[in-house]
């Protein structure tokens, strides 16, 4: 198949076209007019534009009435089919059926997020949209931005901010802290201090080089620093060191109340003010409207409001 050759293409008024379809279909000027609903001397400047360009009469007179030449019967029914494919591309809408839609969608996650919501996403679309497959990864936010916009990503979930023009979001829920610990190695009565949480060692989740792990910035805007022993890219990490050492784990509420007590951990409220971005879900500008991708993003949005729910 040749190739299109836009240069030359972009030379000739496509619309002419349309008028073209309608001189031919209405073999009058008068009425090809009145059913682009444009004035007749339009029409007649149209079809004199098209007897330059094409090098053919189009229209000629045969007793009272208007036939086409042989070389606008020749094109009339390839020009209709041409302009029935453009209506169709331009009018018709994507079709989008979650039962059969075979499709792989690539989300980024920050910290603990990924296994918070993907083993209930997997269930709800192994229900409803089996085709569709699901590759995660950990992003920090120092990338999930141009991962999104490279198409490297579809979706991120987390502590993203997105007020670029680029991106697209929703904040799906706030967040709250927790300390967890292992009773049989620290003496610890509720509520607990904030003397005795400062004096403690602890271990924090990270996906960036700081010691203060995830915490850094709420740290920062109290004032405070915690005895950091570990800052772990993992919270099962976390959770593990809590059980084997004597020291607080500070995580996410949701994922201690999910996970703590397999290790054993008792779990007390943080007694500092430590305010944590909200969760949110974002998404490139460029897939803002795409069926499937808006399908998905409900399907997140309804698997999280119902996880939390049932976590009160």
């Amino acid at each position: 198949m040749k190739p299109i050759d836009h240069f030359n293409l972009r030379s000739f008024d496509l619309n002419l076209l349309i008028a073209f379809d309608a001189l031919v279909s209405e073999r009058s000027v008068t009425k090809a007019a009145r059913r682009l609903r444009i004035q007749q001397p339009a029409m007649s400047h149209a079809l004199a534009t098209l007897r330059m360009l094409l090098g053919d009469d189009v229209l000629v007179r045969t007793g009272a009435v208007m036939q086409p030449t042989a070389k606008a019967s020749t094109m009339a029914s390839h020009v209709a089919e041409l302009l029935r494919q453009a209506q169709h591309i331009l009018m018709s809408e994507e079709q989008f059926d979650p039962a059969t839609e075979q499709r792989i969608f690539r989300f980024g996650f920050s910290s603990e997020l990924e296994v918070f919501l993907m083993p209930k996403l997997t269930a709800y679309l192994q229900r409803h949209a089996p085709g569709i497959r699901l590759l995660s990864r950990g992003s920090p936010r120092s990338e999930v931005y141009t991962l999104l916009d490279t198409g490297a990503l579809d979706i991120a979930v987390g502590c993203f901010d997105f007020g670029l023009e680029r991106h697209c979001g929703v904040s799906l829920y706030e967040q709250s802290l927790v300390c967890c610990f292992n009773p049989e190695l620290i003496d610890l009565d509720a509520p607990i201090t904030v003397e005795r949480y400062l004096a403690l060692p602890h271990v924090l989740m990270t996906l960036k080089d700081d010691i203060q792990g995830c915490l850094s910035d709420a740290l920062m805007q109290i004032g405070q620093e915690l005895n950091v022993v570990l800052a772990a890219s993992d919270f099962l990490t976390a959770l593990a060191a809590a059980a084997a050492a004597p020291v607080l784990a500070t995580l996410p509420s949701r994922i201690a109340q999910q996970h703590a007590a397999h290790f054993g951990l008792a779990i007390h409220p943080v007694p500092l003010d430590l305010r944590i971005p909200a969760v949110s879900m974002i998404w490139s500008a460029r897939s803002d409207r795409d069926p499937a991708a808006m399908w998905l993003r409900d399907a997140v949005a309804s698997v999280l409001d119902s996880h939390v729910r049932s976590d009160f």
